[in-house]
């Protein structure tokens, strides 16, 4: 057993039999530095290859002979699979652990980026990195963001905006070498290498290590039964002391020798009967695989929505920023769009960590600000012109989207939210209503450029006037659950010593 300040920590055995770190609380470091970096690797390699792959964009329109629209329904396919199956994916944590659902993915993801090199037919693509590969992703993205919260608990906001910042790391060296790559060795040639890298998702799993956070465990003994020991023990002593007896000891010769009690049985028999009559400890029901009742939550559904309509801004700036460059004749260094993206996008990341560990105010207000200006860059886009106009707002896009994708997860393991006992089964939903933007949103900006003959800008406008919208149900977050614990109160006035402060606050 290993003891540190006021935590526990030994060994114990999780789902599957595997072997577990149990501890009394989050440690806050220890193995959790272990599973950082293997999160680290998980983003690279999964949201780091979909937001590069506008590096393929112009090349698969032109080998296919296919339009915008048709084309984006690859990533398209890829982000709802990848979000909408994330309810199944928190089952699969729940039935068997995180360490073999997140090998499976990575076998999954590298499975289906290698099948769609040898795509003929766009429709190939679509269930190659569309279906199989999105599955992958999501197997392997959302066990590794729940275990990596739960080893961390008052640095949690600040390590999962440092271990996202793997995607931003994988844009930022993948987009030039790929275009490299693409023009010598082509797109086939590509994938397979891509294919081969995601196996390294398979590698990391197995660095995720089982939790289990238990209470700590104190023999508590009900006040009854000390009573009545207490008095069993006082009144043998009086007996003994009054008659001029010495006490029975419980050594092995005595207990041989004094064969005969001196204790009254009917004194025995009283007390006996009442420790014997303490309640056992019952065990405690198994949790859900899939906990529903979130969804009574007010606040949670309002959350929900902020992360499908914020979700038309999180992929389609990436897959449409290049080919915006080439339409305006900016040839050379269109490719370091991307690259300036992912590097601002790592400053945006580490910088809303440290401040939400800070927090200066509410992190659900934090997060609302950054949306809101998020969504002030996105319209900025369609009327930027030139190199360094769009190199620019590729710059403050980067760094707000980094703000924005740092926080919005850790934000639901939050009171303000559901906490993190439910948080499992609270990203499931989140993500898999996230999933209908994440579909509609690459196809809708690609169908604008259509109709509007071929004006990239109006895509960032959609994607602009979703994330709008999404600040705004973010505000009414606090607001919604604010009112409704003052129902409770008003419908139960008994409860009223049970609602925190914090809500009552205006």
């Amino acid at each position: 057993m290993k003891k540190s300040g006021k935590m526990t920590m030994f060994m114990g055995k999780a789902r599957g039999g595997t072997t577990a770190n149990v501890y009394t609380k989050s440690p806050d470091g220890g193995w959790g530095w272990a599973v950082a970096i293997a999160f680290f690797i998980i983003e690279a390699f999964t949201f780091g290859i979909i937001k590069m792959f506008g590096v393929f964009f112009t090349d698969l329109m032109s080998y296919f002979e296919e339009s915008n629209s048709r084309v984006s329904w690859i990533v398209s396919i890829s982000v709802f699979v990848m979000t909408f199956t994330s309810p199944l994916s928190t089952v699969l944590i729940n039935r068997f652990g995180h360490r073999p659902v997140v090998m499976l993915g990575g076998l999954l993801t590298s499975l289906g980026m290698v099948t769609a090199s040898f795509a003929s037919r766009i429709e190939e693509l679509y269930i190659g990195i569309g279906i199989v590969s999105g599955l992958g992703c999501s197997f392997s993205f959302l066990p590794g963001v729940t275990i990596l919260s739960q080893y961390f608990e008052k640095r949690r906001s600040l390590i999962l905006a440092l271990a996202s910042t793997g995607e931003c790391f994988a844009v930022f060296i993948f987009a030039p070498a790929f275009t490299s790559l693409k023009n010598n060795l082509g797109w086939r040639n590509c994938f397979l290498i891509l294919g081969a890298l995601q196996l390294n998702i398979v590698v990391s799993g197995a660095l995720l290590r089982p939790l289990i956070i238990v209470e700590s465990a104190k023999k508590k003994t009900p006040d009854g039964v000390k009573e009545t020991k207490y008095m069993l023990v006082s009144e043998e002593t009086n007996a003994l002391t009054n008659s001029g007896a010495e006490p029975l000891s419980t050594s092995h010769n005595n207990l041989h020798q004094n064969k005969q009690p001196i204790i009254s049985d009917e004194l025995h028999k009283e007390d006996l009967q009442i420790v014997q009559e303490v309640p056992k400890p019952q065990a405690q029901p198994r949790p859900p695989l899939l906990d529903f009742s979130i969804l009574k939550n007010v606040g949670f559904i309002f959350y929900a929505l902020f992360g499908l309509f914020v979700t038309f801004g999180f992929f389609a700036p990436q897959l449409y920023v290049i080919p915006l460059t080439l339409s305006q004749g900016i040839e050379e260094g269109a490719e370091y769009m991307l690259s300036a993206m992912a590097i601002s996008e790592l400053c945006g990341r580490i910088s809303t960590g440290w401040i939400l560990n800070k927090q200066p105010i509410r992190k659900i207000y934090i997060v609302l600000i950054y949306t809101i200006i998020l969504s002030v860059v996105l319209l900025c886009f369609p009327f930027a012109r030139g190199f360094w106009s769009l190199l620019t707002c590729s710059i403050f896009y980067g760094l707000m989207f980094g703000t924005v994708a740092g926080s919005h997860i850790s934000v639901i393991a939050e009171d303000d939210v559901v906490g993190i006992e439910k948080m499992s089964s609270a990203l499931g939903i989140y993500m898999c209503i996230q999933s209908f933007s994440g579909l509609a949103g690459p196809p809708i900006g690609g169908f604008l450029v259509d109709i509007t003959g071929q004006n990239y800008g109006s895509a960032f406008f959609a994607c602009g006037t979703g994330t709008g919208i999404g600040a705004i149900c973010l505000s009414l977050v606090r607001f919604s659950k604010k009112r409704c614990r003052k129902q409770q109160v008003q419908e139960n006035p008994k409860d009223d010593q049970d609602l925190t402060k914090d809500y009552l606050d205006t």
